[in-house]
Order: C-alpha cells, then structure tokens, then sequence
C-alpha cells in the first residue's frame, strides 16, 4: 500500500516462472481493474494502524463466530471447563463432608488463607513500591524567577538556517542483552522498518530493511538457517551478511544466476556495537557504508566504566519522541504524577501534600548538537537527537552543581536514550549507572528492578499519551502559544523546543512517510498493557513470565493431585490429620495459583495506576 498501485512492479523482484500467476493477476489488475478495487470514494486509501500481534492473529473474530462448527465447538468447550471446575469443587466438598470437624477445619483454613494471601499481596505490593524507588535528591531552591526570556527566543529561532539532518546520525536500536542471537528481530526507527539479526559468519549485529526484495514480506518473521544467512520464510530466499542473496529456490539451477542480480540483494543499514547497545544509521546510500570510520554514536562515559553497574532496560510506547524526551527532562512532575513510588526530598516550605517546590534550573550551550543543562543537584546533558542523561551526586550538601568530570564519592546517573518509531510511537533505553550498591545489581535479576521501573513508567503513561495527541493537533511553532511554562523547572523543556524548533525544523523529519495523524487510542488496558510493549522484548522480564506460568500450572496440578489421592485413597488406609492435611494443602496450592495470577497479570500485563486515589 505504501507503494501505490502502479509501483508494485518496480518494488518486487520476480526473476522465475513460479511467479508466472501472480504476474498474470497484477497484469490484469492494472490493465483492466485500475490498479486498485474501487471503493467508490468511501475510504481515503489509508490502511488502518496495526494492531498488537496477539490482537492480529486472534482467530475468534475472525473465524470462530462465522463458523457454526467451531463456534459450537467452543461453546462446548467452554461449558466443559466450567463442569469440570464445578466438579472439582463439588468431590472437595464430597471429601470434607462426612467429616464435620474437617469441614470446619477446612473453612477455619480458607479464612486464615484469604487473609495471608491479602495480607502478603499488600505487603508484595508495597515491597515493590519501595524496593524499585528510585532515590533522588532534589534539593529545593528559592529561585522562582520567570524564564519569558526563553520563551521570546523560541519564537525568532525559526528563521535559523542551520538545520539537523536526522538522517544523518546514529540511533540505539536495541541493547544486545535483550537479542537473541538465534532469531531475525523487527524494530522501527524513523518509520524505517529494520530486521535485526545476528550474522555468525561475521560474528556481528546486522541491521537490514525489514522487507524481502521478491514479494516485501517481513524478515524479520523469517529464520536464521544452519549456513547462518538469513532467511525468508516466504519463499525461502536467503541472504547473507552483506546482504547478497544467496539463494532462489525456485530458480532452475542450469538457469541464469538470478540471484546475483542487483534488485535481488537487501538493502543493507550501516550498523556498530556500542555500550552493549546495537546502533543504526538510517541510511543506506553507498557513501555512508564507512561511516563509522568518520563518526561514531555519542559516547556516555559512565556506561563504559567498570565501577559502576549498568543494567538496562526498554520498552515502547503510546507516544511521539518529544513527548517522550521533555517528560524526561522534566523533575518537576515527580512528585505529583509518581507519588508514592519515587521518594524526593523534603522541601523547606511544604506547600501541598506532595512536596512540590521551586527548581533552580538553566539551559547552558545550546548547539545543533544539543545542550548542558545546570541545576541544583548536579548537570545534565542532551545529546540530540536521543540521548538524555545526568549526573547526581548524592553526597552533595551545598547545592552547588558539579561537572562530569570531577569525582564525587557516590554519584547515581540517569542515561536515557529516546528512539523516534514513529508518529505518536517511541522507544526508549534506559541505564541508571551507579558507583555505590554494585552488588545488588549483579545478583538481583534485572525483571525485578524493571517491575518496579514499569510501574513508575505507567503512572504517567496515559497522560503523555493525551499530551501527545493535543499536541500533535497544534502547529510545530504553536507548542509556545499553548502550554503556559513560567518557572525555571520547565528550562529544561523550554530548552529543547528551542533545539527543535532552531534546527530540527520542530517535528520529526519522516520523509513523507506518514500523514501526519496519530492512530487511534485503544482501551485504556490495551494502552498500558506491558507485555507487548516490554516483556516480549526484555529476556529478563521474559524469562521471568514463562517460569512464573510455570508455577502457577504447577500449584494448580499439585492442587489436584492432592484432591486425587485423597479421593482414591481408602477410608481405613489414611489418618484424618493426613487427610485435612493434603485437602488443605489443595486448597493452599489453588489459592496461591489464583494469587500468583493476579500477581502476573498486575507486572507483566497491566496495572492500572489511580491517581485520585493514591
């Protein structure tokens, strides 16, 4: 669709006599059908968003309903589930029964049960609130003086000619933690679709356009084959590292060597590793293929030091990349869209119950490159067009800021890395570097951090994602107009809509690519939903899920097994205590099962954060 109707010839690559049908159908499309179905008018052209994977290849509404045979199969199925479920508790009932003393038992269980279980999911819940806070000392400041002046020289820095080619420059694409060596993986930057892929006759991170050069099915749904080139399950061309195809299936091997032609080979991205983080440069013109001899990704100090930890994390999301990088760059809004889960300190004045107070904070050194920025409690920087990290150092008492370059005792680093996907679509890296605690890193699993981490990147998640929306409705130069930003706590913000505006020409350049209208927000529970937007993509949180589920099939199996050899085992042949034992010890392991669900659903799925009643 992308292409239009009249280009598919010239995108698709058809050198063999197995695509003599397909040819034969767009030959008459064309020529007698226009090229497209004709719609009478009735829709613009525009493919609708994709959905979620899970949603895309649901077969109930796309199959099960229209078919009488599966619709009453599963209807039959479904009822099945619930007799069985009634059974079971039905033969717990038949086993407790004759017994009145177990019966009570029994029930004096369940109680104590309900409660442990309550009483251990509060405690679960406020552990993770606490454990996964993340400790800031943001010293307040008197200062409170109106930063207009700013504002004023954002409206002039239009007229600028200097502009940023943001096609020329490298972007994160993945830290290579979260990759699996074994499978081609799909990511999007700047509307580009990738495949990334681990080329082990090279032993590099490869990164090509996610699109077969025969028919523009996606790579990144193909394998890696036991010669180690990628491979289009498709029609089963494959290509190796540089991005040559390898192999036709369907070319006849005393034929022409088809596959060597130039329309058959991939286009290929340059690519390096840095920081443990696979970077991209979006553009494959032959003149950028030594790029990395003549530039390199930004280099962050800290995530290369050996005294520091450095575990990372990603995660998608329902928002465009400036939304994403001002809330970043915004402490501001700590207090208030996470409280609870991020401890700040006292300020000398309270004025509400959260603790909000004036922030000391300065733009320093704008360039097309980005700026520093100073405040109270240490300096930060943005290094455009991703990076947005800084520097506190937690020993500080006096408030003065310090430079990158000295050496505190303790110092805690924020390294974010903001990847533009596409409209109203982002991704971010993040690192939080620290020289102090190492060891804790190193033996707690990453997906307990990140359960903690995601709860607090949620708590403002719906907000940015109606931000983004009445922002998108504005003009690049109107942002100004709209959003009232007195205070120095926005210079930050203020400071990038500068750098935007002066040299990224205030939006995204997509190339064209996209209209320019978001796609429609989803339910509130499919926005927030973590699974597809991290879990698929974090090993760590992953891992964690499936052997979770594992438990959880566990307890429900031994709850049953305990039930069954109660119910088979002769009267005579087990004591009562034994018998309330394993009938209790069933309901336990069902309960638990129950609890570890919600406990699931909650840290891998969707937790709803209530402001109002936080």
């Amino acid at each position: 669709m992308e292409i239009g109707a009249t280009n598919w010839q010239k995108a698709c690559f058809l050198p063999t006599k197995s695509d003599a049908t397909v040819v034969g159908f767009r030959r008459w499309f064309n020529k007698y059908a226009g090229g497209e179905i004709d719609w009478k008018g009735k829709y613009s052209g525009a493919l609708p968003p994709s959905p979620p994977r899970k949603q895309l290849m649901d077969r109930y509404w796309s199959h099960v309903v229209n078919c009488k045979s599966c619709n009453s199969a599963y209807e039959g199925l479904k009822s099945l589930e619930v007799m069985l479920q009634i059974m079971s508790v039905i033969l717990i009932g038949i086993i407790a029964l004759p017994n009145g003393w177990l019966i009570s038992s029994t029930r004096t269980s369940i109680t104590m049960l309900k409660l442990t279980v309550f009483d251990s999911s509060f405690t679960l819940f406020e552990r993770n609130g606490s454990k996964s806070r993340l400790f800031m000392t943001l010293s307040s400041s008197p200062a409170s003086e109106s930063i207009e002046p700013l504002m004023l020289e954002l409206e002039a820095d239009g007229c600028e000619k200097e502009r940023f080619d943001w096609y020329s420059h490298w972007y994160p694409v993945m830290p290579i933690c979260d990759l699996d060596k074994r499978v081609p993986h799909a990511k999007k930057v700047l509307g580009l679709d990738l495949v990334v892929w681990w080329d082990r006759n090279e032993n590099e991170w490869k990164v090509f356009d996610d699109t077969c050069p025969h028919r523009l099915a996606p790579l990144s749904d193909g394998r890696i084959d036991q010669w180690g080139r990628l491979q289009c399950v498709y029609h089963g061309w494959c290509f190796n590292g540089n991005g040559d195809c390898k192999l036709i299936p369907q070319a006849p091997l005393d034929g022409p060597p088809v596959h060597t032609f130039k329309e058959a080979c991939m286009t290929v991205y340059p690519s390096t590793v840095q920081h443990d983080i696979v970077w991209v440069w979006p553009n494959a013109y032959p003149q950028y293929e030594d790029i990395i001899m003549k530039k390199k990704p930004p280099y962050v100090p800290v995530l290369d030091d050996p005294s520091y930890s450095r575990p990372m994390g990603n995660r998608e999301f329902p928002f465009g990349y400036e939304v994403l990088i001002e809330n970043l760059m915004d402490p501001a809004h700590l207090p208030y869209a996470h409280y609870g889960l991020i401890l700040n300190s006292t300020p000398k004045v309270k004025v509400d119950r959260e603790g909000g107070s004036p922030l000391g904070m300065e733009v320093e050194k704008l360039d097309i490159n980005g700026f520093n920025g100073k405040q109270d409690w240490g300096c930060s920087y943005f290094v455009a067009p991703c990076i947005y990290h800084a520097f506190i150092d937690v020993d500080q008492q006096n408030g003065s800021a310090i430079s990158e370059t000295e050496k505190p005792n303790r110092r805690f680093c924020l390294v974010f890395m903001c990847v533009p996907v596409s409209p109203g679509k982002s991704r971010l890296i993040w690192s939080f570097p620290k020289n102090f605690d190492v060891w804790i890193d190193k033996i707690v699993p990453r997906w307990m951090f990140h359960i903690g981490q995601n709860l607090i990147l949620d708590s403002d998640l719906y907000l940015l994602h109606v931000q983004d929306h009445k922002t998108m409705e504005l003009e690049a130069t109107s942002w100004q107009e709209a959003c009232f930003v007195p205070t120095k706590s926005d210079a930050f913000v203020v400071g990038f809509r500068r750098w935007l505006n002066k040299y990224g020409g205030g939006v995204v350049d997509w190339k064209g690519k996209f209209s320019g209208a978001l796609p429609p927000s989803p339910p509130r529970e499919q926005l927030m939903d973590r699974y597809w937007t991290h879990v698929v993509s974090c090993k760590s949180c992953n891992a964690a899920h499936k052997g979770l589920k594992t438990l959880e099939v566990m307890l429900q199996t031994m709850s049953v097994i305990s039930i069954g050899i109660v119910a088979v085992t002769k009267q005579n042949m087990i004591s009562m205590v034994a018998k309330s034992t394993m009938v209790s010890m069933a309901i336990i392991c069902f309960a638990a099962s129950k609890w570890l669900a919600q406990f699931i659903y909650m840290n891998f799925h969707y937790h709803d954060y209530n402001h109002a009643f936080v």
